[in-house]
Formats: C-alpha cells, structure tokens, sequence
C-alpha cells in the first residue's frame, strides 16, 4: 500500500491535487482521507465555545484516531472515519465514512506534515504552495458558499487564528526536508 499526504495553507488546492491524482489512477484501487474528518470532537460544547476553538492549530485534530485508521488500512482492515460537519463544528452522532484498505491512499489536510506520527506513515509527501491572496479569496468563497459563514466570521477568524498558525506551523513545511 501508498499512502500519499498532501499538505498545504488553507484554500492551497490540497483536495483539489488529491482529486486530479485520482483521476488519473483508477479510483477503486485509490482510498481517499481528509484530515478535515478528524477534527476533535467537541459537540459536548455549547456552539458559542465551539466557535472559539481555534481549528487551525495542529492539536485541533485527532491524529491518534486518524493515525489508527491508517495502520488498520495498511492491515488491510476497513476504517470507519468520523464525519465532521463545519456548520456546527461537531462530528455527526450517526454518520462515519467507511474507508476500505486499496492500493493506494490519499491523505490531505492541513497539518498531515505537521504530525511526526503521521509523517511516519506516508511514503509520498507533498505541499501544495500557493499564492497568499489566491488562498484566502478560496478560502472566503468556501466558506461563505459551502459553510454557511459570514464575511465578517471569515474575517476575524483569518485574522485570529488562520493567518498565525499558518505563519507558526504551515509555513515552516513548506521548505523542510520531510
């Protein structure tokens, strides 16, 4: 089995490199993850101290359970990955996504580089580097268009954690030797 990270800033085209490679292999011999599904779990929050966690630091996600999942695949085990739902910032209480063992898994989200456990685990690594300005017109676009946010939520959350935790930790990938 290979597993392929794809790294890279907010609005980068990290899912949309990881689609492109999987048209061109053959989609069934392909498993695709986003790190997106492993965000922690805080629906026992209320939604105002959901909206202040900072979702763009490394330790925002479950890397432990995704790091499981991963090695259950290489096993040739079936995963069952949570599904994470943006608009209210919680993973969904009935639905999981079933990722079946394949040849090849494609693994992309912010911080799969971040994490040396999941470095560890990938045999290609790649970080998606694009232009500042053309990440956050992406990034507002999305989210107003597929999160239901506001220009001003956008706002001050790329101004309060976005843009810093790029700068601390995403930043620092794009010229390290991984």
């Amino acid at each position: 089995m290979l597993i392929i990270g794809i790294a890279g800033g907010t609005g980068s085209g990290k899912t949309t490199v990881a689609r492109s490679v999987i048209e061109r292999l053959e989609s069934s011999k392909v498993t695709f993850i986003s790190q997106d599904s492993y965000y922690k779990d805080h629906s026992s929050l209320s939604m105002a101290e959901r909206e202040l966690i900072n979702y763009d630091h490394p330790f925002a996600f479950d890397n432990g359970l995704l790091t499981e999942h991963l090695s259950l695949l290489k096993e040739g085990k079936t995963a069952f990955a949570p599904v994470y739902d943006f608009t209210v910032h919680a993973r969904s209480e009935v639905e999981t996504l079933e990722l079946k063992p394949s040849n090849i898994v494609i693994l992309e989200g912010l911080h799969v580089l971040s994490d040396e456990n999941l470095r560890a685990l990938l045999d290609i690594k790649v970080f998606v580097d694009t232009d500042p300005d053309v990440r956050i017109l992406r990034r507002v676009v999305r989210d107003i268009e597929e999160r239901g946010r506001t220009i001003q939520s956008i706002r001050q959350q790329y101004l309060n954690t976005v843009k810093p935790m790029h700068e601390a930790f995403i930043e620092l990938l794009r010229n390290m030797r991984i």
